[in-house]
């Protein structure tokens, strides 16, 4: 490839100026203000020390805002986009994704649209750290020290790297510190990247420990087993289909299932799914610290910087805008209602709503009524109900039924056996059949045969709803405003996923049998347990308070900041306290029972599978509709995408999965109607940012032509 040269790096020191630094203590990455350091200071043993803590820092920057979810969610089979179009180019791969970030100027909805250069500019930033800690690590004295240093180094420059692979395809390899302005340096092939991404993984696994010598969050050798096996997997996929004959795939998926196993031995599954997101219970809780969590960013009470965690704005719908006023947003909803990320109809049919207890500990299906928006006389009037059925705080708000399209009891034209079904806006009836009471925004999934979920929404479009059942993975109950900094860790890869990981290897290995007792292993923490109350929910919204499971009362509890009123006994609306709007809110139950028709039960269930020819009837129509078999090495790979859905849903890697696995075309086209009518082959990759390219001259010094910036893209753009 042409040789270039290159301005851009020569920012990346200026991170490590500003990046918090800190020694090794019980809240390793708290910030302080040491911003006076020079890069001399990163020559010394201790500088080289608090340079690799700060390296922790670099991957908070995935969830500061929109890119979090645009660039590893949108326009896949599992989201689309609700009626905010913030990163709507992400979802609908129209021509707004090209080279050029997508501002206002350029189409964008509005200036928060995530760029195209975001990503590359921040993984280099990290990778420049990187290399300063690689390169001085020998003036560390102490050898676990400087071998911990080092290995943590390798990690985050392996990690940035295989970012930047599976996004761009080869990129940019740099990999000495950047001494003075200008650097020459080449573009790596996509296999040149891999191997890199390879090594680096290697020799962090090599160095770092077995044991979280930080603290929670650490990077151990078991993180760097995961993403290792994880790297090898990729080689051996579809994107790398066209050179990675040249490494022979049973030495890769041996050593992948190899690492996992070493993973899943160390690195336990909780036994409660609810353990891992549901049941959060405040900032630095003990949820954090679970052995399942291999690699998570952290944020602690102090840290409210820029890249503070902003997730909890994206899974919620819009149930401020479209219940009628029955229900009022704030701090003590766990989640903000954005509406960012829609699910699919694929997102909902995948699982088995009866058996399968991931569905209900990852959707939020019930919002309490917190808010008086109408006197009951008028509610009465405009519905048709008795004064009996007039809801009142606490009882349901909001509710979604999460059924199946054979589900007779619900009807075209909003009816079904407890009367009609809408919006709080807009009249119906339905009566809920255990509280006796009119709910005032109740949603199927399907009705009459037919998906209708997305139906509902205020505008009437159906490619924009918001209204949409969302999931509870990112829920913050210790905000203290309602728009206020979450600082809940997120996690970033688990043992959970490293199940599927070895059973993928295990299928491209020929080893079928084995990979299925894998997901059966897996799906065993899946079931319902022998006694378990299958009507249970809780979700992040707990932290808010220490009556419903949080660790303390939110510093807000008995303020009266929030949106939530009554009428008084002179028809006047007065505010109620957050303490009542959380009590009225926060209902933790689930509406199982009402969606799948069942009777009640407390038994175990059932979610092994006996053999490859009898996969679940949920699987076999998604394997129907994509055309594929599961007795082929494709249909096997497809069925482990589903169970990724089940297991994984809205864990920040769905996109990067199905461009490896090359079915990113197949299944948007099929899932996701937004996406379904532009995504090509080329959105395999994104494009290589214009800013970046702009910045490049020749080996003399001059400018690139637009002929050689050309040849420095990625096909199609």
């Amino acid at each position: 490839m042409k040789n270039f040269r290159n301005t851009f790096i020569a920012a990346l020191l200026a991170v490590a100026m500003t990046t918090g630094f800190s020694s090794c203590s019980e809240s390793f990455l708290d910030e302080h203000n040491k911003g006076s350091y020079t890069t001399d200071y990163f020559e010394t043993a201790q500088g080289i020390q608090d340079l690799a803590t700060a390296l922790y820092a670099n991957i908070r920057w995935h969830f500061g805002y929109e890119w979090a979810y645009g660039i590893t969610l949108y326009g896949t089979d599992e989201f689309t986009n609700g009626a905010d179009l913030t990163a709507e180019p992400w979802n609908t791969y129209d021509n707004r994704i090209n080279p050029l970030d997508c501002t206002p100027a350029n189409g964008a909805a509005n200036k928060n649209c995530p760029p195209v250069s975001g990503l590359w500019d921040q993984m280099y930033y990290g990778i420049s750290s990187a290399n300063l800690v690689i390169a001085s690590a020998d003036k560390v004295t102490d050898e676990k020290i400087r071998n911990y240093c080092a290995g943590e180094a390798h990690f985050l420059r392996g990690y940035n790297y295989y970012r930047l692979f599976a996004q761009y395809g080869g990129v940019v390899l740099q990999l000495e510190p950047v001494q003075g302005v200008v650097k020459t340096f080449e573009r790596a092939s996509a296999e040149e990247t891999l191997n890199q991404v390879i090594a680096d993984f290697e020799k962090a696994y090599e160095l770092l420990p077995t044991d979280r010598w930080r603290g929670t969050g650490s990077w151990t050798k078991y993180t760097a087993a995961h993403f290792l096996a994880k790297a090898l997997l990729y080689r051996q996929s579809e994107r790398c289909a066209d050179w990675n004959s040249a490494y022979p795939a049973d030495a890769d998926l041996t050593k992948a299932i190899s690492l996992c196993s070493e993973v899943i031995a160390a690195c336990p599954l909780e036994a409660d799914y609810n353990s891992l997101y549901s049941r959060w219970t405040g900032i630095d809780c003990k949820a954090e610290e679970s052995k399942e969590i291999l690699m998570s960013a952290q944020h602690t009470a102090s840290y409210t910087g820029r890249f503070g965690n902003r997730t909890y704005n994206y899974f919620n719908p819009q149930f401020s805008n479209f219940s009628g006023g029955w229900v009022q947003r704030g701090q003590y909803i766990g989640g903000m209602d954005f509406q960012r990320c829609r699910p699919t109809e694929y997102s909902y049919a995948i699982f088995d709503n009866v058996k399968d207890a991931r569905m209900w500990k990852t959707f939020k299906t019930i919002y309490g009524l917190n808010h008086q928006n109408k006197k009951d006389a008028d509610v009465i009037k405009e519905n048709g109900i008795t004064a009996e059925q007039v809801p009142t705080f606490g009882d349901y708000g909001i509710i979604f039924i999460l059924n199946k399209k054979d589900d007779a009891r619900f009807r075209a034209g909003n009816e079904s056996d407890f009367g009609t079904v809408g919006r709080g806006a807009v009249a119906h009836n339905f009566v809920h059949p255990e509280t006796g009471k009119w709910v005032p925004n109740v949603f199927p999934v399907y009705a009459g045969g037919k998906y209708v979920l997305n139906t509902f929404g205020v505008n009437g479009n159906p490619a924009q709803s918001n209204v949409f059942c969302g999931i509870n993975k990112t829920d913050d109950g210790s905000r203290t405003a309602e728009k206020g900094d979450a600082h809940r860790d997120v996690t970033m890869a688990r043992t959970g996923e490293t199940y599927l990981i070895k059973a993928e290897a295990e299928v491209r290995a020929g080893k079928d049998a084995d990979a299925l007792a894998t997901i059966n292993a897996l799906r065993a923490r899946g079931q319902w347990k022998d006694g378990e109350d299958r009507e249970y929910y809780t979700d992040g919204s707990m932290a808010f308070a220490k009556s419903a499971g949080g660790d303390e009362d939110n510093s807000t509890l008995n303020a009266t900041l929030g949106k939530c009123k009554y009428f008084d006994e002179q028809g006047k609306q007065q505010k109620i306290t957050n303490a009542k709007a959380f009590e009225y809110s926060f209902i933790q139950k689930n509406t199982y029972y009402l969606s799948t028709g069942i009777e009640r039960t407390t038994a175990a269930s059932d979610l092994q599978i006996k053999s490859w020819a009898q996969i679940p009837a949920e699987d076999q129509a998604v394997l129907n509709n994509l055309g594929v078999n599961i007795g082929t090495k494709e249909g096997k790979i497809h069925f482990i995408l589903n169970e990724r859905t089940r297991e994984l849903l809205g864990e920040w890697n769905r996109w990067e999965e199905l461009s490896r696995t090359k079915t990113l075309v197949q299944r948007a086209k099929a899932y996701n109607p937004e996406a379904a009518p532009n995504v090509a082959d080329k959105h395999l990759l994104r494009p290589i940012p214009q800013t970046f390219l702009d910045q490049l001259q020749n080996a003399d010094g001059t400018n690139l032509s637009d002929a050689d910036k050309a040849a420095m893209q990625n096909p199609g753009y």
